[in-house]
């Protein structure tokens, strides 16, 4: 997954007439673990484009098809980059059976040029085989490190 960013980014920059780069963000700990990122064109709203990355919950009580799953563009509910902040909110609800979903929200500040730092809140909830009517949700926390271009 890194090289595919290196070579992202390593396109991206070699011309300055493409104004795109690409953002790259990335948390490990002894909760979770994701790498996401994509490119990210310089105007018009600065959309979000080739965006692939991955999530993996380390937490044995997750049902195992939402503790290691693969996301898109598509998943992303809401992006934010301006000036000192970028923001992303990556979802993505389990196909099919009973429902479930992994939320992952990325919220950063620049903090040297090019480097933004901040936390994330990985949320996973899950209905299958509650009785209880109310499902079972992990929440973890922590720091992350975002790198724009």
């Amino acid at each position: 997954m890194r090289i595919v960013f290196a070579g992202l980014f390593s396109l991206l920059a070699t011309g300055s007439a493409f104004a795109s780069g690409g953002i790259s963000c990335t948390g490990d700990d002894s909760k979770a673990k994701f790498e996401v990122g994509g490119g990210v064109t310089h105007g018009m709203g600065g959309p979000l484009f080739n965006f692939e990355g991955s999530i993996e919950v380390l937490d044995k009580s997750v049902a195992e098809d939402l503790r290691k799953i693969s996301v898109t563009r598509e998943h992303v509910a809401q992006y934010w980059l301006d000036g000192q902040d970028l923001r992303l909110v990556i979802y993505r609800e389990r196909a099919e059976g009973d429902h479930g979903y992994v939320e992952l929200t990325i919220r950063t500040q620049v903090s040297e040029e090019g480097v933004y730092g901040g936390g994330y809140e990985l949320v996973v909830f899950d209905t299958k085989g509650d009785t209880t009517g109310e499902g079972k949700r992990v929440e973890i926390k922590n720091t992350t490190s975002c790198f724009v271009e």
